[in-house]
């Protein structure tokens, strides 16, 4: 009878908690709502310390707290949220620390896939950001599998930052737009040959045929930059006295200088320079829009190399709570601060 009555008051009390989480998230809608939230999950550690937890008993209670969290802000009606899961620099630590946080991480990246999680109760595509060639072989298949597995869904994102520092991230997207523009200027070079075109150690016979006849405007200017207007035509005139279709090694070395003229001019004109655009493109996190604020427990006010690139107009609110401590009130505090700096930090968007 005890228990039956116990279990009635915790239904009543779970009822009316929601209830009042419910309410308070429609007052909060009545402004405007980040789209994108992320979590610096600080306070495992010393949580487990302050509680006499025993190993993982700190991360297995910040799991617990991630999935609350998760709750409230889908709830709210937020569509992006990122943690910071596991740093490049925690592969520092004790190895068998870090083969314990492996080994919990693999685990709870199978719970989330069960038909009872929240991942499928709220429809939440999850991205695994960061090096993954780093982790172990089992995490990596695990977390592949719950890309996979979740790639359909569209209503909420999930980003879990795993073997991520945002040095690491910005290197990758400066080596990728490299690879890219490299491979964008052979492929340029390769189009100059085709349909037909002969070469002569790597030049153009029909383009120095058509500088020599003067057939096209460009090339008349190009010969008037390197040579001048008088010297132009004297080469112009040798070339037709001398050859009938042969040409020499000096003309090729002078066609060959032209070309390479031409490449330094669009050198210039910036057609072959790394842009910004280019290095977004090829960050981790370009799979979602930049963090409207920037959450870190433990009462800590640094970024620890996380989202560097993308928090450049992003407020950072630092509760003092360890991360398996936070709860509904730090969450609907900093959305009330997001709200209340909104259009000064709209302002500060537009200028970057």
């Amino acid at each position: 009878m005890q228990k039956s009555s116990g279990g009635i008051t915790s239904q009543l009390l779970g009822g009316l908690c929601c209830y009042l989480r419910r309410c308070i998230f429609s007052v909060l809608s009545v402004g405007p709502l980040p789209n994108h939230i992320a979590f610096i999950m600080d306070g495992n550690r010393r949580y487990a310390t302050k509680r006499n937890l025993g190993d993982g008993g700190g991360h297995k209670a910040g799991f617990s707290a991630l999935l609350s969290i998760l709750r409230y802000c889908y709830e709210l009606g937020i569509k992006y949220v990122s943690v910071y899961a596991f740093s490049i620099d925690n592969f520092r630590r004790k190895p068998k620390e870090v083969q314990s946080v492996m080994d919990l991480m693999r685990e709870k990246i199978e719970e989330l896939l069960q038909q009872e999680s929240i991942i499928n109760e709220y429809g939440i595509r999850i991205h695994f950001i960061g090096n993954m060639q780093l982790l172990t072989e089992p995490v990596r298949v695990a977390a592949e599998k719950a890309m996979r597995v979740t790639a359909k869904n569209q209503e909420r994102v999930l980003l879990i930052c795993i073997a991520y520092t945002s040095t690491d991230e910005i290197v990758h997207a400066v080596q990728e737009s490299c690879k890219d523009k490299w491979n964008e200027i052979q492929a340029s070079k390769e189009g100059k040959v085709s349909n037909g075109v002969s070469k002569k150690n790597g030049l153009d016979l029909h383009f120095c045929n058509s500088c020599r006849d003067n057939a096209t405007e460009a090339c008349s200017s190009l010969h008037e930059g390197v040579k001048g207007a008088g010297e132009k035509d004297a080469l112009l005139e040798q070339n037709g006295e001398k050859h009938s279709g042969n040409y020499s090694e000096g003309e090729i070395t002078s066609c060959n200088g032209i070309v390479e003229i031409t490449e330094e001019r669009k050198y210039k004109q910036g057609e072959t320079a790394i842009k910004l655009v280019d290095i977004e493109k090829h960050m981790y996190m370009a799979v979602a829009p930049d963090p409207d604020i920037l959450i870190r427990t433990s009462g800590e006010a640094r970024l620890s190399n996380f989202l560097l690139w993308q928090t450049s107009a992003c407020p950072l609110y630092a509760p003092k709570v360890l991360w398996p401590e936070i709860g509904l009130r730090h969450l609907v505090w900093a959305v009330l601060n997001f709200q209340r700096h909104h259009f000064y930090l709209e302002k500060k968007k537009k200028q970057f």
